[in-house]
């Protein structure tokens, strides 16, 4: 099932599920180098692979519709690509859900699976085999499901709505899940800051 909206995620979902999303929750009112401290603390993390971790959008700006709004913010393009699904999370998240929705990072957690940073993009046919790889490494038989569907190139949504990407940091987004409620998981930072309504600025893997 393909959802396109964060709403349509967790209506389909249990309420007392955990989730591992790939978008900002918790944000910081003005943009300041580097981001977040968590995204930060992610970029330590993952040595060559850091810059695929961007800095999010300020609060302040989420309502930007066009690029040239945000120049000088120091937003990439790619994260200003995503402002609409950062805005529509933003809107929706409290203190109450993030206690089952949690940000998590993909590379972060094929980092942690395989003990270091994936070497390769995951856009590549190198970067997909090697995320493969670490996927197939983990015993649970719904993940050997996820390797399954991924080797047999399903589900059969059209590229332009999900890359093959996507489909490998979706699953290991959601071994992140059940790691977070088998309190397996980490986060970066371990204390983490609080924005101004009170959301926790952090990043599980």
């Amino acid at each position: 099932m393909l959802c396109e909206r964060f709403r349509d995620v967790l209506a389909c979902s249990s309420t007392h599920g955990i989730l591992a999303v790939d978008i900002p929750i918790g944000l910081l009112d003005e943009a300041q180098p580097g981001g977040r401290t968590c995204d930060q603390e992610a970029r330590r993390l993952l040595s060559h692979r850091a810059s695929s971790v961007f800095s999010p959008p300020s609060r302040r700006i989420l309502t930007a519709k066009h690029y040239a709004e945000v120049r000088g913010e120091g937003l990439s393009r790619q994260a200003f690509g995503i402002l609409p699904k950062v805005r529509e999370v933003d809107r929706i998240m409290t203190l109450r859900l993030q206690n089952r929705v949690y940000e998590a990072h993909p590379e972060l957690a094929f980092c942690r699976m395989a003990g270091e940073p994936m070497r390769f993009n995951k856009k590549t046919m190198q970067g997909r085999h090697e995320r493969l790889c670490a996927l197939k490494t983990l015993p649970h038989a719904w993940v050997r499901r996820i390797v399954y569907d991924l080797e047999m190139h399903w589900p059969p949504f059209p590229r332009a709505q999900v890359a093959p990407d996507d489909l490998f940091d979706a699953g290991v987004l959601a071994y992140t899940a059940f790691r977070i409620a088998r309190k397996k998981a980490s986060c970066v930072p371990s204390d983490p800051p609080r924005d101004r309504r009170g959301l926790r600025m952090e990043i599980w893997y």
